[in-house]
């Protein structure tokens, strides 16, 4: 049963490295001209995509929801539906976004939060699509986004394994191109509720969908053990400055961060290797400084019978017999002289 999506051409899976979101969000604080600043260090980072959020606001939010007071440090309006229009881009930033990632060579898409915004999104051709935590129990939004027929990567982020198994059953007849994130939606998240082994559980139940991890905790740790755990793709908030008006900034990644995760990312799965434990040609010399040979602990007389006593066991100029040989050698009569420190060969003993 395969267990890969391909995103943009890029193919994803377990043999592959983990692809990396940037996820940039309202990050860019409305500003075109700072989020192409963000698509650019994202790709010069390594990340394989840079990505958004797009809402409907008036489609999404109830008029009381909207027209509510929004007063506080981050704030962009006087209501909540004015804070979320400023930080909102329309077709003509989308598509100016759509040219400058093509031009540098980041792959760029977003979450859709409705059905209006997931239209919006088709028409430009996303190459796939983010469903949000809060939409893992909106199975009108999981059908319709599923229906497009772009991969699909689903946050779980507040569900529990019936609510992900309802979305998976939903999605997959329609749409087999699912990655399925491990997700604690705590800004930040604390360590102690990562609940990173669930990674491991969906790799079980999910055999035929990718899995991957979607952090909110400080730190780059983390993704490379949910990479070593099975995740192939890893999300992470990203930004220029965590200390730019924005909820998400303090939480985010600059560039530094995540150039070091992407780096350790790739240094993961290269590391893992394969489970044929051998002696590796790089290994050679530096044992050879190392390795422990049998030799004579004192001076000996030819025709003298070895005991424990007689032996020692030391790093030597010269190959010899190593250690676990003693066996072989205790009770053994030498055939000749041996000084101390001497290696002691099986040539040097008399048939057994």
């Amino acid at each position: 049963m395969s267990r890969e999506i391909t995103i943009d051409n890029t193919p994803v899976g377990d043999a592959t490295d983990s692809y990396v979101i940037a996820e940039i969000g309202h990050n860019h604080q409305g500003d075109l001209e700072k989020c192409k600043a963000l698509f650019l260090a994202a790709k010069e980072c390594g990340a394989n995509a840079a990505k958004l959020q797009k809402r409907d606001n008036r489609a999404l939010f109830t008029a009381d929801m909207y027209d509510a007071p929004y007063e506080n440090r981050n704030s962009y309006g006087d209501t909540y539906g004015e804070h979320r229009e400023r930080l909102e881009f329309g077709r003509d930033e989308y598509l100016a976004l759509k040219d400058y990632a093509a031009e540098i060579g980041i792959t760029f898409f977003a979450t859709a939060f409705d059905v209006p915004s997931s239209d919006f999104l088709a028409e430009l051709d996303m190459p796939a699509y983010k469903i949000a935590s809060g939409d893992l129990l909106n199975t009108p939004l999981l059908k319709h986004v599923a229906g497009i027929g772009k991969p699909i990567v689903m946050s779980t982020g507040g569900g529990n394994i019936a609510d992900v198994q309802r979305a998976y059953d939903l999605i997959m007849p329609i749409n087999s191109e699912l990655c399925i994130l491990q997700c604690t939606s705590g800004y930040p998240s604390v360590f102690e509720e990562l609940n990173l082994h669930v990674i491991e559980s969906y790799r079980e139940r999910f055999a035929d969908a990718v899995i991957g991890y979607s952090g909110h905790e400080n730190g780059i740790a983390i993704a490379v053990v949910a990479h070593v755990l099975g995740a192939r793709v890893i999300e992470k908030h990203f930004t220029l400055d965590r200390t730019w008006k924005g909820t998400d900034q303090a939480m985010s990644l600059t560039p530094a961060g995540l150039k070091r995760m992407v780096r350790d990312l790739k240094r993961a799965r290269v590391a893992m290797g394969d489970p044929d434990k051998r002696a590796l040609d790089s290994e050679q010399s530096p044992l050879k400084k190392q390795a422990k040979y049998i030799v004579a602990g004192s001076d000996l007389e030819a025709g003298h019978v070895l005991g424990a006593a007689d032996l020692a066991y030391k790093i030597s100029r010269n190959a010899g017999l190593p250690p676990y040989a003693v066996a072989e050698v205790v009770g053994r009569k030498i055939n000749k002289a041996l000084g101390a420190d001497q290696n002691i060969t099986m040539d040097d003993l008399e048939p057994a």
